[in-house]
């Protein structure tokens, strides 16, 4: 997810470490590129937030500390190439497939690998191990660390009134261990208010700067809160 929308990766410690800067644009269409005042400092403390929000129930992450305003630090990771969405809640694809409402809650969380950013990269469980992109002891420690992530996260809002339809979630490597290193962010993070209400914005339609600025400012104030 950085990769896809607004990462910048500065030079710092370059054996160990590295920093990532979030900016004040993001890309809600291909070739259109959307500012916002002050997002690269809400998606730097949403991130930050989260990442040691995880550590306190001792989930591995390449995250370090929130570096500056706009920036993070974390370990010089590999990235594991692919990433997995969490789906709690019907989105409009699922919804279509199995005739059912979208946001209607799923009985247990749906897992989907994909690969690549584009609009056909989901993938199966054997396409990975078949092209190795990790081995099957590495999917099992994964989908474990997934369950555990939306266990914890669920919580979370749940006590805050609030639903996790989604999170996305990428992995990498540092000294041969497997830790979390995506965004915790309104692109990656996806939730929807407990009692629907209509006027709440829909996260899956930030296609506007004041939509983006809209559910940014949601989380931030939830995590402030």
């Amino acid at each position: 997810m950085l990769s896809e929308y607004n990462k910048n990766e500065i030079p710092f410690d370059e054996q160990n470490y590295q920093s990532i800067e979030f900016s004040d644009y993001f890309f809600p269409a291909k070739n259109k590129k959307v500012k916002v005042k002050d997002l690269g400092k809400k998606f730097a403390s949403i991130c930050s937030f989260f990442y040691d929000y995880l550590k306190e129930y001792h989930i591995p992450t390449a995250f370090v500390n929130l570096h500056g305003s706009e920036s993070l630090t974390f370990l010089k990771y590999i990235q594991i190439p692919f990433r997995i969405r969490i789906l709690n809640y019907a989105d409009k694809r699922t919804a279509k497939i199995f005739s059912i409402k979208e946001f209607d809650p799923l009985t247990f969380p749906v897992f989907e690998y994909h690969y690549g950013n584009g609009k056909d990269s989901l993938i199966s469980e054997s396409h990975l191990i078949s092209f190795e992109l990790c081995t099957s002891e590495e999917l099992k420690f994964i989908n474990r660390l997934c369950s555990k992530i939306n266990a914890v996260l669920k919580s979370f809002f749940d006590r805050r009134n609030k639903i996790i339809a989604e999170v996305s979630c990428s992995f990498g490597k540092f000294e041969n261990k497997i830790m979390i290193i995506d965004d915790f962010t309104p692109l990656s993070i996806k939730i929807i208010p407990s009692n629907g209400d209509k006027k709440a914005i829909d996260p899956y339609n930030l296609t506007t700067a004041a939509r983006m600025k809209k559910y940014s400012d949601h989380l931030y104030n939830i995590i402030k809160s």
